[in-house]
């Protein structure tokens, strides 16, 4: 009987704690999407910019290629020709290789011949953020490898609203495998975001990985809650990123 009574009590602890749970706005299911993000830092915000929800949204950390899409919009601001070939490639073709497929190379030849070479492409690139009010962001090298390239998410809003207004990163954001000819024969290559071929209507996109930075990935899509931005920073690793981008976008 005392097992028994002991049993009835517990049971109705824990539908009043479940009443209490509900009557404070706080759900199991939102507690376990949280438990599920190892990222260190990260944003949902709508088309605005406004934050949805967040967790450590000033850390500065490394952000790795992240990097990589503030090359291409200073590459895109000089408007040089996107037909020149730049040894084997167009200018058109690594910047598609640097948003798509994260070509480091790729995002080194941009640099190395932006107008004034890569000094100069380095000092637009830390001129753009200012601009765009990314005063927590410094930039050394234009592919994010080296780990002194830093941010933190509520900048790196800043830089995907930005991001927006270029059709070129619209495209390649939306792009989930890239084509190239290279003599008689095709290269293929895959997005490193792959979620890209899920059917989301995507306005930016770019993921990073370094060990100083771990998993990241920025994105503007439209999701079944209206266009979110959403920066992660910091994920345990490379695959880890995908899913809690994908978890946190879709979070009401």
């Amino acid at each position: 009987m005392l097992y028994a009574h002991q049993g009835f009590v517990l049971k109705r602890c824990g539908i009043l704690l479940g009443s209490l749970l509900i009557c404070l706005g706080i759900s199991a299911k939102a507690d376990n999407h949280s438990q599920a993000i190892t990222a260190k830092s990260w944003i949902v915000a709508d088309a605005q910019g406004t934050v949805l929800t967040s967790d450590n949204i000033n850390q500065q950390r490394s952000i790795a290629s992240i990097t990589k899409l503030l090359t291409v919009m200073v590459v895109l601001d000089a408007r040089q020709d996107l037909g020149k070939k730049i040894q084997s490639h167009t200018r058109q073709q690594l910047i598609d290789l640097t948003l798509i497929r994260s070509n480091n190379s790729a995002a080194e030849k941009l640099c190395q011949n932006y107008p004034g070479g890569r000094s100069r492409c380095i000092r637009a690139m830390n001129d753009k953020a200012i601009e765009l009010g990314m005063y927590q962001s410094r930039f050394v090298d234009p592919s994010g490898l080296n780990r002194a390239n830093v941010s933190t998410a509520s900048d790196l809003v800043k830089l995907v609203r930005a991001a927006e207004t270029y059709p070129k990163i619209v495209t390649a954001s939306n792009t989930s495998t890239l084509k190239i000819k290279h003599k008689k024969k095709y290269r293929i290559y895959n997005n490193t975001n792959p979620i890209i071929a899920k059917g989301y209507k995507f306005q930016v996109s770019k993921t990073g990985w370094i060990n100083a930075s771990g998993g990241c990935i920025v994105m503007m899509l439209d999701t079944a809650l209206g266009k979110r931005i959403v920066i992660l920073l910091g994920s345990k690793n490379t695959r880890t990123r995908i899913h809690e981008a994908e978890l946190v976008a879709n979070l009401k």
